[in-house]
């Protein structure tokens, strides 16, 4: 769907809320703090905007929490809680925001004190693997080309890219159609047009693809125990390019 100026100027406010929760969670990560008080801090700062959470009560089960929390091998839907991050961990924090009506969804993987030379060149794969995704956010190009840019940057660094969890057209709600997947799948995809909204987001995994779920039905695993990050922002299709909604 095609967003007009009104309705790409409140998913601009929404995302900056999520920038916003973005810097503050960033901030606090260190060794000694758990998941459930960065937690905290993205729900003072969408109650501080007047903004709501597309993340609370999300889902079936309904998911408990205003951000995601995903440390080490978790690769999303992490459930904060009593979890302490450790030196030598890194943690994916996915966060969301609701604004008049429309949506901002974005996330990043941060190291905890210091970490592990594979886990540092992880996340700068990951992150580089998202903007080379945006970049194919042009008008006229094709929707799948996004994956495409994503998985050759992921699997030149011999990391592998997630394919069951995919980015997603965003607005009234914070998952609509279509799915931008993060890698080839085979099929050109959409032609992208002016005002539409996509939030990118590549799961990279360092070894295999591979997932199972936890019992409490959310928290994502990798099926090898190894480390997995996650990068996301929503974005806008536009007459200057990729407009990015949710960086600061």
């Amino acid at each position: 769907m095609r967003r007009n100026a009104d309705e790409l100027n409140k998913m601009r406010k929404a995302g900056k809320v999520v920038a916003e929760m973005h810097e503050v969670t960033r901030a606090a990560i260190r060794p000694g703090v758990t998941t459930m008080a960065l937690n905290n801090l993205a729900a003072d700062v969408i109650a501080r905007r007047g903004a709501r959470s597309n993340f609370l009560n999300y889902g079936r089960p309904p998911f408990p929490a205003v951000i995601c929390a995903s440390p080490n091998d978790m690769i999303v839907h992490g459930i904060p809680g009593d979890y302490v991050l450790q030196d030598g961990d890194i943690i994916s924090i996915d966060c969301g925001a609701i604004v008049e009506g429309y949506h901002g969804d974005a996330a990043y993987t941060a190291g905890v004190g210091e970490i592990s030379a594979t886990a540092k060149r992880l996340l700068e794969v990951t992150e580089r693997s998202m903007y080379a995704g945006i970049d194919q956010l042009t008008i006229g190009n094709r929707l799948h080309e996004v994956g495409r840019a994503v998985q050759q940057v992921a699997e030149a660094a011999g990391f592998s890219v997630v394919r069951d969890f995919v980015g997603h057209a965003i607005g009234t709600a914070m998952h609509e159609s279509p799915q931008v997947p993060n890698y080839w799948p085979g099929t050109p995809g959409p032609v992208l047009k002016e005002g539409m909204v996509f939030a990118v987001e590549p799961m990279v995994n360092v070894g295999t693809y591979d997932w199972y779920e936890r019992d409490d039905h959310w928290s994502i695993m990798t099926q090898d125990g190894k480390l997995s990050a996650h990068f996301e922002h929503t974005i806008a299709v536009t007459d200057n390019g990729p407009e990015i909604f949710t960086i600061a």
